[in-house]
C-alpha cells in the first residue's frame, strides 16, 4: 500500500465567532467523527490551539493517529489562503495577525492549510450541497457576521493578496450602526445574526405595540428569539425580517451586477428562518435588480447541514495541504 492511500482522511475545521467545529472527513466527503468548542473563551490564541488539539487528538487515534491524515483544513473569519494568517478578524477575541495554519500544523504535525470560512462553505457546497455543477454563484453566510465565498468560472476568488469576498463589510448606510472593524453601516451590522437582535432591540425601544419578545430581557434578545416570535404572528418580529429582508436583498441586487451569478447561496442559522426572512429578500432583490439580470439569478438555501457544510468545505483543503513555508 502506498503512503498516499495510507492517508484517507483529513481534517475539516470551520472556526465561527461562537463555535470552532471540526471533524475527521474520509474521500467520499463522509464526516466520520466531529466535536466542537466554545471560541470565544479563550482570550489568547496559544490556549485555543491547545484547547482544540486536547480534543482533536483523541477523535484522530480512533482512525491511527495524526500521521493517517492527509491534511487539516481551516475556514475561519478573515482567513488568508496564501500566508494561512487570520488577520484581524473584528468577530473573534484575538486580534492582529496570526499565524494560525503555522500554529496548528507546529502542534499536530500534519499540514495545514486556511482559507476565509465563508470560501470553505462555499467550496462544500459546491462539491457536495446546491451548488453541484455550477461553475458561477455567490454564497453568503449568515452567522455571527456575514461572510461570502464567490466562485467565477469554477473557481473560488482569492484576489490578490487572499481576501477578495468580504461582501459583509460592504456599506449599506455610511452614517449607520458601527460595526467591529471599525468603521459604520457595514451589510453585517444588520443582516447577521446579530443584527437581527440589533434590529430587535432598537424597534423595541423606538415601537410601543405588544410583542412577545417584550417578554426576553433586551440584552439577551436572539435572532432565535425573533423566528419564535415571527412564527406565533408576532407583528414587530414579521417587521424584523422585513426590514432585514429589504437590507440584504437589495446588497444581492448590486452583488449580481458584478459577477452575474447562476445562484446565490444563503447558509447559517438566519437563513432557516424560511419565509419570513427568504420572501423579503427575494422580493427586494428582484425589485433592485439591474433590467439585464431580472429573473436569472436563483436564490436558494444551502443543502447541507450547518457543521458539515464548512467542515467538509475546509476538509476539501486539506486533501491539498502541504508542508508550508509560513
Amino acid at each position: 500500500m502506498t503512503t498516499n492511500m495510507e492517508k484517507s482522511y483529513v481534517v475539516g475545521m470551520d472556526i465561527g465567532g461562537t463555535n470552532t467545529v471540526f471533524g475527521v472527513v474520509d474521500s467520499r466527503g463522509t464526516v466520520l467523527a466531529s466535536d466542537s468548542i466554545k471560541t470565544h473563551q479563550f482570550e489568547k490564541v496559544e490556549e485555543y490551539v491547545d484547547a482544540v488539539c486536547e480534543k482533536m487528538l483523541p477523535l484522530l487515534e480512533q482512525f491511527g493517529g495524526p500521521e493517517k491524515i492527509k491534511g487539516v483544513g481551516i475556514g475561519a473569519p478573515n482567513g488568508n489562503y496564501y500566508s494561512g494568517t487570520i488577520e484581524f478578524a473584528p468577530n473573534l477575541p484575538w486580534k492582529g495577525i496570526i499565524p494560525l495554519a503555522a500554529m496548528f500544523e507546529e502542534r499536530l504535525g500534519i499540514p495545514t492549510a486556511l482559507t476565509n470560512d465563508a470560501n470553505a462553505a462555499a467550496i462544500g457546497e459546491m462539491t457536495y450541497g446546491a451548488a453541484r455543477g455550477m461553475k458561477d454563484f455567490i454564497m453568503i453566510t449568515l452567522g455571527t457576521g456575514v461572510g461570502s465565498g464567490i466562485v467565477i468560472n469554477g473557481q473560488l476568488i482569492y484576489g490578490h493578496d487572499g481576501f477578495a469576498g468580504e461582501l459583509g463589510h460592504v456599506i449599506v448606510d455610511k452614517e449607520g450602526r458601527n460595526c467591529g472593524c471599525g468603521r459604520k453601516g457595514c451589510l453585517e451590522t444588520y443582516c447577521s445574526a446579530t443584527g437581527v437582535a440589533r434590529t430587535a432591540r432598537e424597534f423595541l425601544v423606538a415601537r410601543s405595540e405588544p410583542s412577545i419578545l417584550r417578554n426576553v430581557p433586551a440584552e439577551e434578545i436572539q435572532s432565535k428569539d425573533v423566528y419564535d416570535a415571527a412564527v406565533k404572528g408576532d407583528k414587530l418580529a414579521l417587521d424584523i425580517f422585513q426590514y432585514t429582508g429589504d437590507i440584504l436583498g437589495r446588497a444581492l441586487a448590486n452583488f449580481i451586477a458584478f459577477s452575474s451569478p447562476e445562484a446565490i447561496i444563503l447558509f447559517g442559522g438566519l437563513a432557516k428562518s424560511g419565509d419570513y426572512i427568504m420572501k423579503p429578500i427575494q422580493k427586494a432583490m428582484e425589485d433592485n435588480v439591474l433590467n439585464i439580470y431580472k429573473g436569472k439569478t436563483k436564490l436558494l438555501l444551502s443543502q447541507l447541514k450547518d457543521a458539515d457544510a464548512a467542515v467538509l468545505g475546509a476538509s476539501a483543503l486539506g486533501w491539498e495541504a502541504k508542508k508550508a513555508e509560513f
